[in-house]
């Protein structure tokens, strides 16, 4: 039987795709290749089990920032409150403030294009395998 078993990527549109690979390695602290940036899901740096979540949000939404963006994308963060101070320090500009929930923190901020991005500090107790059934191809 055939499943989706996760998602393989998330791709974004750029006016300069070579200037914000570079944004993402020297502001954000990623690896970046020729495509963009590669991330190995619990890898080293990580003994939590990891959620990716395929949000559905209404088409009028604001959560996105500026209503052209059609999608936004979320990174997980291992300290918000320590990461956030060195987004101060790079100018980056954070469109909020750090919020606290109980499945944890959130701070929004912007790329140099204006693209709203989530930053989220997962509380990793609070997940768990869910009833849902699997999406299988047939």
């Amino acid at each position: 039987m055939a499943e989706i078993i996760g998602i393989g990527g998330v791709f974004l549109k750029f006016k300069d795709p070579t200037s914000m690979r570079e944004w993402y390695k020297s502001v954000l602290g990623m690896q970046t290749n020729d495509y963009g940036v590669l991330f190995e899901f619990n890898g080293n740096h990580s003994p939590n089990k990891g959620q990716l979540q395929l949000g559905t949000f209404e088409a009028s939404t604001d959560y996105f920032g500026d209503e052209s963006q059609q999608a936004m994308i979320n990174f997980r963060v291992d300290d918000l409150a320590a990461f956030e101070i060195l987004l101060k320090e790079k100018d980056v500009n954070i469109v909020d403030t750090l919020e606290e929930y109980s499945y944890g923190k959130f701070l929004h901020i912007e790329d140099p294009e204006g693209n709203r991005i989530e930053l989220w500090e997962p509380v990793h107790d609070g997940f768990t395998e869910s009833d849902e059934p699997k999406v299988v191809m047939r």
